[in-house]
């Protein structure tokens, strides 16, 4: 799952901020952007909607798997 959660944001990252990856490079140049306040909200806004949407395609936990889940 975190390769796919990976693969959501590199995607959020490009289309919404500009960034081709978000991998470190070690160079200031590369590594921080500027970002506008609209790119961030718009970003945060697919971000928001992929979550809804892969928390929707998971299985549904049955009740004995609620029941022994610790917070």
């Amino acid at each position: 799952m975190t390769a796919t959660i990976d693969r959501i944001f590199s995607k959020i990252a490009e289309k919404h901020l500009n960034i081709e990856t978000l991998e470190k490079r070690n160079s200031d140049s590369l590594d921080f952007h500027d970002v506008s306040v609209w790119g961030v909200r718009s970003a945060l806004e697919a971000a928001f909607k992929a979550g809804v949407e892969l928390g929707l395609s998971m299985p549904k936990p049955t009740e004995s798997e609620i029941a022994n889940t610790s917070i």
